[in-house]
């Protein structure tokens, strides 16, 4: 599935049930789990590969990195 060209990206925010809810635009939407790799887990950046949602790695640790930096200027003083 494309949008517009592009590779569909999200962010995993969490699992229900059944259901993986994945922040997509800004917009969450109900992710059937048959379709979403076993490997990911809630905080994952994640793309749509072959019809299956996968953890994008690299783009994972940069938000990982992102969200440590801003935690460590915060704690700053």
């Amino acid at each position: 599935m494309m949008k517009e060209g592009i590779m569909l990206k999200g962010i995993v925010d969490r699992f229900e049930g059944n259901v993986v809810v994945i922040e997509i635009d800004g917009v969450t939407k109900d992710i059937p789990k048959e379709i979403v790799d076993s490997k990911v887990k809630a905080g994952d950046c994640v793309v749509l590969k072959n019809g299956k949602w996968i953890t994008d790695e690299m783009e994972t640790k940069k938000r990982a990195e992102r969200i440590k930096g801003l935690m460590e200027q915060l704690w700053e003083d």
